[in-house]
């Protein structure tokens, strides 16, 4: 440990080795009469788990979930790690965090810690060991993202996570890791990057609710430098900056009671949805003690304000640029079949259903998702046998936007068209006509 620890100080230097090298809102349907809505109710929400939170429980070492893990062989794009989770199969699935070490650091060595811990809150864990010790940022943020990807749909425990409530933690360049993981992939819930180092990219693209933890005598990642890149964050992303009194950059290698009653919150309120946790971050910090700053943008709103998954009801989906409808071709039922714009005239083929798993079904058994599981601009969309997969997942946003809760990317209308049989694929997030869906009234 005083090795790798040396070797972090030596080589994690901002001026070192470095020179040389929405708003969120509250998440809605489309137009009205996409889903019923309900008011929100932290008594009702089936997320929320574990009894009622106190500044003592908060800052506990342990939750009240008994845990197990499991270990992860390197492959599936990083080099392997630990999965820890709760052992109680009665209350249904899990919101779930990957995290990554930073430079020349260890997960087992630095941050396993936080694995059980955790998971004994209520969470599903997946501790990253990179394919290099050296990784920069962007190596990071991808690894983060590939474990994710792994945790949900191949892991062995991936019948216990939810993959729509996904967050991601980092420590120093780990940080940069979690920031770009956050910014390639806005689906993400949560995000604490903990004394982050971001020499690729800084917060100007963030949209998911992103804690920052700091140290207030760090002085390889200095507060200086956080506050500059704190200050690139988009005013509307729900934000925190905390810097905790007289803490060095090595503050998140061991187990603490200031970081537990911060990060708890933060995860509770935007995996869970359980705004049972805003008292300790709202309007002040409940405990403040090891606290130097603290910069909030209260109040903190979980995407659906904390209520119950609405109730599905069948419609069609227009595109706001050409006036024609989300359709299967002549109706088909072929898995792999792409979907494209075709006149609206209500038949079963064109009403969709946006399910409390945020599936788009259509004919009550097929799925919209991303072909071949893709990632990239240009995939089509294309309707499936549904199974769970985030590929099949997405977010219907405020601003009338459909998004891919794996990629990130949004339903598009190819190349603008607006004529009838334009096909519709995956693509980046433009917030043009051909990306915006309604339903008619």
């Amino acid at each position: 440990m005083r090795t790798d620890r040396g070797a972090r100080r030596a080589g994690e230097g901002v001026s070192g080795i470095w020179r040389s090298v929405r708003a969120i809102g509250v998440a809605v349907g489309l137009a009205a009469g996409m889903v019923a809505t309900q008011p929100a109710s932290a008594a009702d929400n089936p997320y929320q788990r574990g009894p009622d939170p106190t500044v003592q429980s908060v800052a506990a070492s342990r939750g009240t979930f008994a845990t197990a893990s499991v270990s992860v062989p390197p492959g599936n794009g990083f080099n392997g790690g630990m999965i820890y989770y709760p052992t109680d199969t009665s209350l249904g699935t899990w919101g779930a965090v990957a995290i990554v070490p930073g430079y020349t650091a260890k997960f087992a060595n630095e941050e396993a810690w936080m694995g059980p811990w955790l998971a004994s809150f209520g969470f599903v864990v997946i501790g990253v060991e990179t394919n290099s010790l050296t990784d920069y940022d962007t190596a990071r943020g991808t690894q983060l993202l590939a474990a994710l990807d792994y945790l949900t749909q191949r892991s062995s425990v991936r019948d216990r996570v939810d993959s729509s409530r996904l967050g991601v933690i980092g420590h120093s360049m780990g940080g940069g890791g979690a920031i770009s993981a956050a910014e390639r992939r806005p689906s993400l819930k949560a995000a604490v990057p903990l004394a982050p180092f971001s020499p690729s990219q800084n917060l100007s693209t963030d949209q998911v609710p992103t804690m920052i933890i700091s140290g207030q005598n760090d002085t390889v990642v200095t507060p200086s430098y956080l506050d500059g890149l704190y200050a690139t964050m988009p005013a509307a992303t729900q934000s925190a900056f905390v810097e905790l009194t007289g803490a060095d950059h090595l503050f998140p290698t061991h187990a603490n009671a200031t970081v537990t009653r911060l990060m708890i919150p933060w995860l509770k309120i935007f995996l869970d949805r359980d705004t049972r946790y805003t008292q300790f971050l709202c309007p002040s910090l409940a405990d403040s003690s090891g606290v130097s700053r603290y910069r909030s943008k209260c109040p903190y709103v979980p995407p659906d304000g904390g209520s119950t998954p609405p109730t599905p009801t069948a419609g069609s989906l227009v595109n706001t640029g050409s006036g024609r409808c989300l359709d299967v071709p002549n109706a088909s039922t072929n898995n792999g079949t792409q979907v494209h714009l075709w006149d609206c005239h209500g038949q079963s083929n064109q009403q969709w259903t946006y399910t409390s798993s945020k599936q788009l079904t259509v004919y009550g058994n097929k799925c919209l998702g991303a072909s071949g599981r893709g990632t990239s601009n240009g995939t089509a969309a294309v309707i499936w046998d549904c199974d769970g997969d985030s590929n099949q997942q997405w977010n219907m946003n405020a601003n009338g936007s459909i998004t891919n809760a794996q990629s990130g990317l949004c339903l598009d209308a190819a190349g603008n068209g607006t004529a009838n049989g334009t096909r519709i694929q995956l693509y980046a997030c433009t917030a043009a006509a051909n990306q915006q869906w309604s339903r008619p009234s």
